[in-house]
């Protein structure tokens, strides 16, 4: 197994495909693609047997293994139940140990957020979603 699939776009986009290649996956339009010889985005949408969706997109520095930024977000039909994102909050001290990683969760789902220490810049975050996605389809 690869140490580190973000420090390449060959293994990232290996890595991504054989997670989306999972039978609880139905389809998906994530693709994986390089804009420059250093970096790299991964987006598009995951929809799972049981009838949750993700959308997704991430940038990421292969010179440096990292995810620079991303965006989460999952729905069940057009309901948007939850989303992840890295914008940082600093004036939120209940959001302080995983910094900038957060989860906006309901009621008042825009203001209503939690930390997200399942969520890293310096390891893909698609496994973790996977399976809260998975436990989620489950309730």
């Amino acid at each position: 197994m690869i140490d580190n699939p973000l420090k390449s776009l060959s293994d990232y986009s290996r890595f991504v495909g054989e997670l989306l290649g999972q039978p609880n996956v139905q389809s998906s339009t994530v693709a994986v693609w390089s804009d420059s010889p250093y970096t790299s985005v991964a987006e598009g949408e995951v929809f799972f047997t049981n009838g949750l969706r993700l959308r997704m997109r991430e940038e990421i520095d292969l010179d440096a293994g990292l995810i620079t930024s991303y965006g989460y977000e999952i729905y069940l039909g057009d309901e948007r139940l939850y989303w992840y994102d890295d914008f940082p909050h600093p004036n939120d001290p209940k959001l302080a140990s995983t910094m900038p990683h957060h989860k906006h969760i309901p009621p008042d789902i825009k203001h209503h957020r939690t930390p997200a220490p399942n969520m890293s810049f310096t390891y893909p975050n698609l496994p973790a979603l996977i399976q809260e996605i998975e436990e989620v389809g489950k309730r």
